[in-house]
């Protein structure tokens, strides 16, 4: 079962001028796909909706009003009980790039020679790697880096992270959830993204390398060339 879902466009969305959604539903958990597909359209349509002002103003009362409606549906639906869902979700204005992240689908900016992480992953690894208690990579953080300790959906309330961004003329934008980042390193997806096909073989050759890493779960990409008039997911 697919639970990742995924929205792109570059066009207009309420007053954002794109928007790109990326979330994957809980593994393990009843109703991960409902729960992401259910956070993607109902977040798309509050913005389409919504009054103006900043990006991230926007994406956080979105996030917020969603988060909540999720919460009631598990609630009142036994099928539903316990469901939740990463998001990460981008929208980019000129050149000024604002993205939210909630668990550890993650966003990265790619420029030439270089990857960086935008996102900071809400798992249960990276804590105990901020409090010293285990190092990155290691057996134990790679055994346990799937458990997650932020969703939207679990609980009543839940908080996003915001990051802005200043991007430069060659920077690509990578959304992913943990099916690609789990399976390829970021010195390979650099290799690739860097490459000189176009946008749709750089996400196939994503796809494929994550699945000849093992493809252990659900790959979810959307990949932004903002300033070579390509978009694709």
């Amino acid at each position: 079962m697919n639970q990742d879902y995924a929205f792109a466009t570059d066009r207009p969305v309420g007053y954002l001028p794109n928007l790109f959604l990326l979330a994957d539903g809980m593994g393990g958990h009843k109703a991960g796909d409902f729960a992401s597909r259910y956070l993607v359209e109902e977040l798309k349509k509050y913005l389409e909706q919504s009054a103006s002002g900043p990006a991230a103003s926007l994406l956080k009362k979105g996030i917020e009003t969603v988060n909540s409606e999720l919460y009631r549906l598990s609630l009142e639906n036994e099928n539903l009980r316990g469901m939740g869902t990463t998001l990460v979700a981008a929208t980019l204005e000129e050149r000024n790039l604002t993205i939210a992240n909630i668990g550890d689908s993650r966003a990265y900016q790619i420029h030439s020679h270089h990857i960086r992480q935008i996102t900071r992953d809400h798992s249960f690894v990276e804590e105990m790697v901020k409090k010293g208690l285990m190092r990155r990579g290691s057996p134990d953080y790679l055994q346990s880096r799937n458990i997650i300790t932020r969703a939207v959906g679990i609980e009543e309330n839940v908080e996003a992270d915001f990051f802005e961004v200043d991007l430069s003329e060659d920077d690509y934008v990578l959304l992913c959830t943990d099916g690609l980042s789990n399976m390829v390193d970021n010195e390979s997806i650099l290799n690739i993204v860097k490459d000189q096909s176009p946008v749709e073989k750089k996400v196939g050759a994503l796809i494929d390398m994550a699945n000849i890493n093992g493809g252990k779960d659900n790959i979810g990409i959307i990949l932004i060339a903002p300033f070579r008039e390509e978009v694709t997911e």
